[in-house]
């Protein structure tokens, strides 16, 4: 058998593999004897039907089987061996005239190879970091939020301004039928609170849904209609109320505090807001370093140039998926995933150069941080070290669980990674702010 490989330019190469009958014949005959061993074919006793019928029979799809499975294997070998960075898999070249009769097989493969790029991180103040700050505003709507959870509640004859009223929604047309609860005061417009106050138990408003609250995603969880749809809502529903309530505030003082914090770390006014700020500021912490890593990996895709073998690409994702597509569905395949592999590749090149790995026993670690988070959630805070590490076995035993936390884990040690090496234009924002600016 000899393999060799044709470089066509810096990107597509052609691997042939010659096979002569000296590299199958044995293994052929190895199993045409076995088979002639268990053959029961009538007319023969078991065991002794001529090895002549046996070759005319499954010589040639043995030979062929065998083969292939050569063919496979030593293309594995080869490409393992010469170190081929190769993108897809190899393709076979098609020939009309082979003939499995022949003495010597000769196949070819195509390649796409990986570019060779270098990535430049010097560049500074390209790249806008966000540090989004908890404002007095917001810290008193948590506040407020906290009083009205742990307020007192008592019912009322007729709707308010300041009264929670919970009802049914319902459009037949679009097929909603969700019971809700809203604060009057968080209706839009003085037209729909209008409607409501003065509303009893019983009565049935109907009420437009455009710009109905402040807020367009407080609609999509009062009514229960999808996100993508949401803002272009603009139908009627009625309305019935069915309980009218109003929330006494709860007073901040060491009860309340107790509640909250049972171990004793916030004992006044000053100090849960503190607490608020802190929290809150972590969460918006996660937002900011997702916004800054979506960044980065514009940037980096936008500035690190290479060309690719797109033609291979495409004709690779013409036959890669269960069901081929045509050429015009492969290009378009092609265009929508070609800035993911971009990145793909830019990478596996920063991780490559600076070493940067991702061991077993770091994905356990971030497994079972991610479930004691789940498992705090729902009031457990202290579970068993070998429960954690009995349900994150079986998590990473799921693939697509796996490659779900291993991706987030490399995101992670990326960002670290960046935030080392890159110098960013850091603007500090409000959370309104900060979403009216990255999200638009």
């Amino acid at each position: 058998m000899n393999i060799t490989k044709e470089n066509i330019d810096a990107l597509n190469a052609v691997v042939k593999v010659d096979i002569v009958a000296g590299d199958y014949q044995k293994k052929v005959t190895e199993l045409l004897t076995d088979y002639r061993k268990k053959a029961d074919i009538p007319g023969f006793r078991k065991g002794h039907v001529p090895m002549g019928m046996i070759k005319k029979q499954y010589g040639k799809s043995i030979m062929i089987d065998e083969v292939n499975k050569l063919l496979q294997e030593s293309l594995n070998k080869f490409l393992a061996e010469e170190k081929l960075d190769i993108l897809g898999n190899p393709i076979p070249r098609i020939k009309e005239n082979f003939d499995w009769d022949a003495e010597t097989f000769s196949f070819e493969f195509e390649l796409g190879l990986v570019p060779e790029f270098e990535i430049d991180l010097s560049q500074k103040n390209k790249i806008k970091q966000y540090n989004i700050v908890a404002t007095d505003s917001l810290i008193d709507e948590e506040v407020k939020n906290i009083q009205t959870r742990y307020g007192k509640m008592s019912s009322l004859d007729e709707a308010t301004e300041h009264s929670n009223v919970t009802g049914t929604f319902i459009n037949e047309e679009k097929e909603i039928n969700k019971k809700s609860t809203f604060l009057v005061n968080d209706l839009k417009g003085k037209k729909n609170e209008k409607k409501v106050i003065g509303a009893k138990v019983g009565d049935v408003i109907a009420l437009e849904t455009k710009k109905l609250f402040e807020d367009d995603h407080k609609l999509e969880q009062i009514l229960g209609v999808a996100h993508d749809v949401i803002h272009d809502l603009d139908i009627t529903v009625t309305f019935t109320v069915e309980d009218i309530t109003k929330t006494e505030p709860a007073d901040l003082d060491k009860e309340l505090f107790d509640k909250l914090f049972a171990d004793g770390s916030v004992t006044t006014v000053t100090e849960l807001r503190e607490k608020i700020k802190e929290d809150a500021e972590k969460q918006f912490q996660q937002q900011g370093d997702q916004q800054l890593l979506n960044a980065i990996t514009e940037y980096l895709v936008e500035n690190t140039k290479f060309d690719l073998p797109s033609e291979f690409l495409q004709k690779w994702l013409a036959t890669a998926g269960e069901k081929p597509l045509t050429a015009d569905e492969a290009e378009a395949e092609y265009k929508k995933s070609e800035k993911g592999l971009r990145y793909q590749l830019i990478e596996g090149k920063i991780m490559k150069d600076n070493d940067i790995k991702l061991e077993y026993a770091e994905l356990v670690e971030y497994a079972k941080g991610f479930i004691r988070t789940q498992m705090a959630q729902f009031g457990n805070m202290n579970p068993e070290e070998k429960e954690l590490e009995d349900i994150a076995g079986r998590i990473l035993q799921n693939q697509e669980e796996a490659q779900k936390l291993q991706s987030q884990l490399i995101s992670q040690k990326l960002l670290g990674f960046f935030k080392e090496k890159i110098s960013f234009k850091t603007k500090e924002v409000s959370y309104e702010d900060f979403i009216k600016e990255v999200y638009k």
